[in-house]
């Protein structure tokens, strides 16, 4: 065990909320400058490191520099992007075209995260009545890189305004293999203080306490404490993501 001053616990907790409540889904603010290889190690072992069920480790990272393949996936990226705004009506559909949804061909790097839906096999412990749980360990995965990615000062972007088939046939992955995220990632220009979706009237996050129940679906009755404890914490994400106008911290 490692032996930890107070103080130092504490500086490290702030370090790792301050990452997680400044992670944004980065679309229109990528720089050109090339991702570090040595940051880029380590944000894809922090990816490597995501729980998974039973230690099956489903996920590939698939980097895709190449302009050309880039270009397919954003043509791909175009066609399912017209089809999504028909669905829209009226407003939504007028604010949705306005809407930026990608950075393929701006990042420099996109990384495809794929899961492996027959590693380790048939029989997979953890995974024989729950079989999806492949998909959600990669899913974790995706997490991982995120956060790493935004502690190196990194932005990402998950893309997925896409056919999973037409990923299938321009990165040629195997049968058993699936498209699980493809995400942009490089340098930016700036972070959005809050979601680019809510600065832009799309969505607002939900309070919370609305999505907590006690023991059984939709009972809400009870844990007063936890209840207000989290109205004291509605300002925390804010002052977090103030404090990490910054981050990360000059070495």
């Amino acid at each position: 065990m490692v032996d930890r001053s107070e103080r130092e616990t504490n500086d490290e907790t702030a370090d790792f909320y301050r990452v997680l409540f400044s992670r944004r889904d980065v679309r229109g603010q990528f720089l050109p400058d090339p991702v570090d290889p040595a940051a880029l190690a380590r944000i894809l072992l922090a990816a490597h490191h995501a729980p998974s069920v039973g230690l099956s480790q489903p996920w590939n990272f698939i980097l895709v520099r190449d302009r050309a393949v880039r270009t397919r996936v954003h043509q791909a990226f175009c066609e399912a992007r017209a089809g999504e705004e028909a669905l829209f009506e009226g407003k939504h559909r007028a604010a949705y075209r306005d809407l930026k949804l990608e950075g393929i061909l701006d990042a420099p790097l996109n990384i495809c995260v794929t899961c492996d839906r027959g590693r380790d096999g048939p029989v997979v412990l953890g995974r024989t009545r729950q079989p999806d749980t492949d998909l959600y360990s990669s899913a974790c995965a995706v997490q991982n890189l995120w956060l790493a990615a935004r502690a190196e000062g990194l932005g990402v972007g998950w893309v997925s305004i896409v056919e999973p088939a037409r990923l299938v046939d321009i990165l040629g992955l195997p049968e058993q293999v699936v498209p699980l995220a493809y995400l942009c990632i490089g340098h930016v220009a700036w972070f959005h203080e809050r979601p680019e979706l809510e600065v832009k009237g799309w969505r607002r996050r939900l309070p919370v306490a609305e999505l907590v129940f006690s023991d059984t679906w939709g009972q809400s009755d009870g844990d007063d404490d936890l209840r207000a404890a989290l109205a004291a914490l509605a300002d925390w994400p804010a002052s977090a993501v103030a404090e990490s106008s910054s981050w990360p911290p000059a070495s």
